[in-house]
């Protein structure tokens, strides 16, 4: 009797889908709404986009990192190699930044279990410090989205921990690469009875760099213990992380001289070091507690506190702007004869020291009924940086390396101690209007406190202190237009409030060197960012298709411009600047493949007129001129196919149109002068297509070895450029004429690398 009620079971099921295939095709797939935990919502009824990943799906992708991942698999994600190591990649999403260069204009949240992430300290990100052995699943949601908090101006990237229950079992891989390039993750989950449960992840990699003087290094430790009984569940995350990492930068390409446009040390050797060292020293050390309380069937409460402790300390050669001044009066005569007597020190040896710590807590409740999702929750922040940065005279070796002056002194150059206190209220609720459409309506209040400081060659200077108010809203609207299609629309507002390094760099009277060299503090304004937004999405259990458009305007972007002087430089609000664009993806299995495409294209530019101090000159720029460093078009590829029981094959294809150079955004490369005309040069970076194979071959149920080749055609490109003067035509030192020139310093893109290694699951 019982075997054939379920077969009659079975049989109406059957007829059902039938009936109704669509219906049958469609599945719900819930997301959240917010950092926090809470009970997420339909991905259906959202009105904005977003694009997620799971574990699974970044371990298949077989990327170096998880910014490497992102830019290859998720659609308006790029990423440039600006600082030369590959853990501190400077990430764009819709030309926003979430970068770990300090200056760069930030524009993207980045969130851990719920813990913003944006270091104090120039809401910079250091993703050598994220435990990507324990990512669990990424989620990247569009535009100036409120509920995510201050920085979300073009997007926010959450980040949620794996857990002894999602992550059962043991997981380790290991694996070997070229330029001596070695990595080790493991992962072990475990349930330790009924109730309680256990993750343990490391990761640990080490690189001598594929360019000269670029070896670097890291390790993280990350431990989560969690409870789970009748409605209540918490868990207590640690991370420490340590990294030495060394990134050269920037390499002279062309250079114009009264011969014309010649070629520079780039041409002659892209894996050179213009001058070094140029290091980076990272720690962390971080607490995290989740709880989650069951309020009843619908209803759910979610607290979250958090500590974090963070050190970083940095080492830098550069040329003493003595010497700059000295080589622009030799290069008037073209001649050493008569520009004066060399400088003692033709270098400089910068040291900085930056330590934070901050410390905060969140909660929020959510609930649902028959036609409402509901959600509402407080956040408090506070946080401490104290700087210090030190200058001590140093000379050049005949490979460019600066060497510190034993005789001269180490300096203080500048310092600042600074805090912050940070408050945040929201709400949100969608609608279920009539059965397939939903308003979404959104708001949050942030009010922000932020005082420091400052020291410098005046001395302790009075202490100062800032207070921003912003109520952000958000509205949309999805509608189900049949057959697993939805349209929709949305318009949110978020802003970011100045850091204090941009408030105690904002004189440009008294510029300062990065990473700091803090002068004075000025007002800032805080940046308001307002997206609208409209798309269509389509999906089934096999495939999916997405297309959206977009504009996000920025009031009183923040930019750090140059002073005329090397690296010096300070920032300053810019009127108006504006993204928009278009985002198409598509997904779909068919029997043993499955593939992946997306088109980009972006608008990246200043809304208004304004002039630039970039790099080694002014740049006038009026409404629509191009932002630097961000492509219009990017198009994606990726093909994976079960060639069997045990093979898998892959590969992935990305083609990035030209990009901009800063300090070339007006098509001049040097200043005009009463004796000469303006001087035009197209300095853009060329774009470039790059192929990544990968492959892996199962040896059992335990055990899998894989392996796969970046840029297989070994194609030579560039992801960035700016136009400084090059003091070291072809990297020669000063023994003869004069010929340095205004050049394109470009960020030399990785040649042919290959990686294999080996993975274990039990």
């Amino acid at each position: 009797m019982r075997h054939a009620a379920m077969l009659a079971l079975l049989a109406a099921q059957q007829a059902a889908a039938q009936d109704h295939p669509t219906v049958a095709m469609l599945r719900v797939e819930v997301v959240g709404v917010a950092p926090q935990p809470g009970l997420g919502i339909d991905r259906d009824m959202l009105a904005y986009q977003v694009q997620s990943a799971n574990a699974k799906t970044i371990r298949q992708a077989q990327a170096g990192n998880l910014g490497e991942f992102m830019a290859r698999n998720l659609s308006g994600v790029n990423v440039n190699e600006i600082s030369g190591s590959p853990f501190q990649n400077d990430v764009t999403f819709r030309g926003f930044r979430a970068s770990a260069v300090l200056g760069a204009a930030q524009g993207m949240s980045v969130y851990l279990d719920g813990v913003r992430v944006n270091e104090p300290f120039g809401d910079v990100v250091n993703w050598d410090m994220l435990p990507e052995a324990a990512i669990g699943s990424v989620l990247l949601a569009t535009g100036s989205n409120p509920l995510y908090g201050l920085n979300t101006l073009g997007g926010a990237l959450a980040l949620t921990t794996k857990s002894g229950h999602s992550a059962l079992g043991f997981d380790a891989e290991l694996s070997f690469g070229n330029n001596g390039q070695r990595r080790f993750d493991v992962t072990y989950g475990t349930k330790l009875d009924q109730h309680w449960h256990a993750l343990l992840a490391s990761t640990a990699f080490d690189d001598a760099g594929w360019r000269d003087h670029s070896a670097g290094r890291l390790g993280n430790l990350f431990f989560k213990l969690g409870h789970a009984r009748g409605v209540t569940d918490w868990s207590v995350s640690v991370l420490a992380g340590n990294s030495r990492l060394r990134g050269n930068g920037l390499l002279p390409s062309a250079r114009w001289t009264d011969d014309g446009l010649r070629d520079g040390l780039y041409e002659d050797n892209r894996r050179a070091a213009y001058t070094f060292p140029d290091e980076t020293r990272n720690r962390l050390g971080q607490l995290i507690f989740n709880l989650r309380h069951k309020l009843g069937a619908d209803a759910q409460l979610s607290a979250t506190a958090y500590g974090r402790s963070s050190r970083r300390d940095t080492v830098n050669g550069d040329a003493n702007d003595d010497f700059g001044e000295y080589v622009a009066r030799c290069c008037r005569d073209r001649a050493t004869a008569g520009c004066g007597d060399v400088p003692a020190h033709t270098a400089v040896f910068n040291t900085t020291s930056t330590r934070q710590r901050s410390a905060g807590a969140a909660l929020h409740w959510s609930a649902a009924s028959a036609h409402h999702q509901l959600g509402a929750g407080v956040t408090v922040d506070r946080n401490r940086v104290s700087f210090a940065q030190f200058a001590q005279g140093a000379s050049f070796s005949a490979e460019r390396a600066v060497l510190a002056d034993a005789n001269a002194l180490r300096e203080p150059a500048s310092s600042v101690v600074g805090a912050a206190r940070l408050f945040g209220l929201y709400a949100s609720d969608t609608w279920t209007v009539r059965a397939g459409t939903h308003l979404s309506v959104s708001a949050r209040f942030n009010h922000a406190r932020v005082g420091n400081t400052l020291s410098n060659d005046n001395g302790p200077q009075p202490a100062e202190a800032f207070s921003y108010r912003k109520l952000n809203p958000a509205i949309g609207i999805a509608h189900e237009v049949g057959a697993g299609a939805t349209a929709f629309a949305s318009i949110g507002q978020g802003n970011r409030v100045p850091t204090v390094i941009e408030l105690g760099c904002a004189d440009p009277a008294q510029p300062c060197r990065l990473p700091a060299g803090l002068q004075s503090d000025p007002f800032l304004e805080q940046v308001v960012s307002r997206t609208v937004e409209a798309g269509l999405r389509w999906r089934s259990d096999a495939a999916s298709l997405s297309l959206s458009l977009y504009r996000t305007g920025n009031t009183n972007d923040i930019l750090f411009l140059s002073a005329g002087t090397r690296q010096h430089g300070y920032f300053k609000n810019f009127e108006r600047t504006r993204h928009q664009g278009l985002d198409f993806a598509a997904s779909g299995q068919f029997g043993r493949f499955d593939a992946r495409l997306s088109y980009n294209y972006l608008q990246a530019v200043f809304d208004a007129d304004g002039l630039l101090f970039t790099g080694a000159r002014n740049v006038s720029v009026t409404r629509g001129t191009r932002l630097a460093g961000l492509p219009r078009h990017t198009f994606k590829l990726g093909l994976n196919w079960k060639a069997g029981t045990a093979w898998t094959v892959g590969a992935d294809g990305q083609a990035i149109s030209s990009l901009v150079t800063q300090g070339n955004e007006d098509g001049l490369f040097a200043d005009a002068t009463p004796e000469a005309a303006a001087k035009k040069a197209d300095w853009s970076i060329r774009g470039f297509a790059l192929l990544n194979l990968r492959a892996s071959y199962r040896l059992g149920p335990h055990w899998e070895l894989f392996a796969r080749v970046n840029n297989v055609t070994g194609r030579r490109y560039e992801t960035y450029g700016a136009v400084a003067t090059d003091l070291f035509p072809n990297g020669r030192q000063l023994d003869g004429p004069i010929d340095a020139a205004p050049a394109r310093f470009v960020a030399p893109g990785a040649p042919r690398a290959v990686v294999a290694g080996i993975r274990a699951s039990f």
